[in-house]
């Protein structure tokens, strides 16, 4: 009886030596490639926010750049169509896209006030 106990012993620590073996690999192995699809996440973020400010520098932004206000967040720009000129014609919010991404749910709800006309003008007189 003994023999067969230390041999059923030994073979359950070999196969949780190969078991943790496995596992480490798995480990190495995924963990490079998150990492590497966190970093590559990571530069497509950064290059769009330096887009986003550049943009108005661009053959083809369609305004004057001097009319354009970066706000960054929810929308990308507010330009003020005309503004340099003397004459506002309109006011267009503009968000920033590049590659194949698309609106947040809170540029969607941006969007989706301005398309309403839920838009309105305030003026706040601060008396010292």
């Amino acid at each position: 009886m003994p023999a067969i106990l230390s041999g059923l012993v030994l073979g359950l620590a070999l196969g949780l030596l190969i078991a943790w073996l496995y596992l480490l690999t798995w480990k190495a192995r995924y963990t490079a490639a998150i990492r590497d699809a966190a970093i590559e996440r990571s530069l497509a973020v950064t290059s769009g926010k330096v887009h986003e400010q550049l943009i108005p520098y661009l053959p083809e932004f369609q305004y004057n750049p001097k009319d354009a206000r970066f706000v960054g967040s929810p929308v990308d720009l507010v330009v003020f169509d005309g503004l340099a000129e003397g004459q506002v014609r309109r006011v267009v919010v503009l968000e920033v896209k590049t590659g194949g991404s698309g609106l947040t749910g809170r540029e969607r709800q941006v969007r989706d006030v301005i398309e309403a006309r839920h838009v309105e003008w305030a003026e706040l007189r601060v008396v010292r």
